[in-house]
């Protein structure tokens, strides 16, 4: 009698390989993000943040409730979030253990944050400004998104993720990422975001494999 595959049928035996392991951290991979946001006297700060990632028209930032940036995007609503390439790592390193609060957290000096006043001069970037925010555009990375407050999903003192949510205004692109005759469409093979893997900062391979979900064409997701 010939047997038959039903849908109980288990293909391979059990995988047995993988372990329970307790990580202090699950940066798996995100790009880095250069934020930058206006302090109370009117000067500019500018943070690398790890925790970023896009839905719709929507950034959600993981803000430290200590941290300047989070203390501004309170007060101001307002921020520009920059998007670094791959071949500008020493420009998120240089940022890197530094704080725009003249006070840090007690956390961040212990962990070796030293307070930078001029973090653009720090950075060696150009502050550029915005159209429709006030915080500047840091020049010299490929791709900056002006971006508003829309909600604040955690508190101070709270148990939650300090998730900051904004909603992108305007978008500001160097030319040459762009696909030719397509003014909207940035080209995936020129872009190189830099992106933090666990503490460690890498570039993105080649493209390995043409995607199925590149069949939709990105104006349908427009809304």
């Amino acid at each position: 009698m010939t047997d038959t595959l039903t849908d109980q049928t288990p293909l391979t035996a059990p995988d047995t390989r993988h372990v329970v392991t307790n990580p202090a951290i699950l940066y798996f991979g995100t790009p880095v993000v250069l934020v930058s946001t206006r302090n109370a006297d009117g000067t500019a700060n500018l943070a690398p943040f790890s925790s970023a990632f896009w839905l719709g028209d929507r950034a959600v930032l993981g803000a430290s409730h200590g941290s300047q940036t989070y203390g501004n995007l309170r007060r101001t609503g307002q921020a520009v979030i920059a998007l670094p390439s791959s071949d500008q790592a020493d420009v998120v390193n240089r940022l890197a253990l530094t704080t725009g609060n003249p006070s840090p957290a007690a956390y961040k000096l212990a962990r070796g944050y030293a307070h930078v006043a001029d973090k653009f001069a720090r950075a060696g970037l150009t502050q550029v400004p915005a159209e429709l925010v006030d915080a500047p555009i840091p020049a010299e990375t490929p791709i900056a998104l002006e971006a508003e407050v829309v909600a604040f999903h955690s508190e101070p003192g709270s148990d939650g993720a300090p998730v900051t949510e904004l909603r992108v205004v305007r978008v500001h692109v160097h030319p040459e990422l762009l696909l030719p005759g397509r003014p909207n469409r940035i080209d995936p093979d020129r872009w190189r975001p830099l992106i933090m893997s666990f503490q460690q900062l890498y570039g993105l391979t080649p493209r390995v494999a043409s995607s199925r979900l590149a069949s939709i064409d990105e104006e349908a997701y427009r809304r």
